[in-house]
């Protein structure tokens, strides 16, 4: 039977009691609004059933803390308090103090039953409250809660429990909520929850190919070509001296030829550059459906009612 703390239990467990939080809630004595002290926590079984109000008895013991079986306490909503049945201050003072640090087993919960059990059926003994809760002395199966530090009040039954079977359901008075004390009738509505979910539309790829054409370029070049030209000379017929005249065979006049040719080549250069990136587009979606309310019908016809 493993006991936990509401908030490890449930996260959100807020949500799930519609903001109605025990936990702040002031702890007073039924009947004579003397204040016991304030509900710190709650631990609840593995279910998630409510069994017991972790309360601070700091109000007038500083930094003790002891339980309350939720089957003995009213919860009043209306004005935010907690209310013990049958315990008084002195009572509670006398409880097994409450250490989150230790293990809460099945003898220190016995320690804390014995006290809550059928009023003139036990009368709480000396209890070592010092001794840690993972260390406490083990009971034996059967034995009764008498041996955790509590005496049976001499004529009357009492009850034994088997650690090994034992279970809540076992003692209604202790962890039962006690509907006469609790009724408590909500309201509920429907709100729509609008959230968004980032999911992929669709892929675009940038790349690159390679396309082919032919280039034509024209590159005018010149050609250098000899041109022999025979003239008659204006002293043609002229007689010469003797010894002007110079006859050589063999004579050359040389005269070199050159021509430009066309040279093509083809060299690579930027043409553009091509930048990839993404922006966000702002829109609104609209979105309806039909939510539920309800609505309180109070049917008391003649009878005085205080709506509050």
């Amino acid at each position: 039977m493993a006991l936990y703390k509401i908030a490890d239990f449930d996260p959100d467990y807020k949500d799930t009691f519609q903001g109605n939080d025990v936990k702040g809630m002031g702890v007073y004595v039924e009947g004579t609004d003397e204040k016991i002290g304030t509900v710190s926590d709650v631990l609840v079984d593995d279910n998630g059933h409510f069994r017991y109000l972790v309360v601070d008895l700091g109000f007038w013991i500083f930094g003790k803390k002891v339980l309350l079986p939720v089957g003995r306490s009213r919860i009043d909503y209306n004005v935010d308090r907690v209310y013990a049945i049958g315990m008084t201050r002195e009572q509670a003072e006398n409880l097994p103090e409450y250490d989150e640090r230790q293990t809460l087993d099945y003898d220190y919960e016995e320690r804390v039953r014995g006290t809550y059990r059928t009023p003139g059926s036990y009368t709480p003994a000396a209890v070592d409250t010092s001794t840690p809760l993972d260390t406490a002395t083990p009971l034996e199966a059967s034995a009764p809660a008498a041996t955790a530090g509590y005496q049976p009040t001499p004529g009357t039954n009492y009850p034994t429990y088997d650690r090994n079977t034992y279970n809540y359901e076992q003692e209604p008075s202790l962890f039962n909520m006690n509907d006469q004390d609790h009724q408590t009738l909500r309201l509920y509505e429907e709100r729509l929850i609008a959230n968004k979910r980032r999911q992929k539309a669709g892929e675009v790829t940038v790349g690159k190919h390679i396309e082919t054409e032919t280039a034509r370029v024209a590159v005018p070049v010149e050609k250098e070509r000899v041109v022999v030209e025979r003239v008659t000379p204006a002293d043609a017929g002229r007689s010469v001296a003797p010894g002007e005249a110079n006859f050589r065979e063999g004579e050359v006049a040389r005269m070199e030829i050159y021509e430009e040719t066309a040279d093509v080549h083809k060299e690579a250069f930027v043409r553009e550059e091509v930048r990839v990136k993404k922006v966000v587009d702002q829109d609104t979606v609209q979105a309806q459906d039909t939510i539920r309310r309800e609505e309180l019908d109070v049917n008391a016809p003649g009878l005085p009612v205080d709506e509050r």
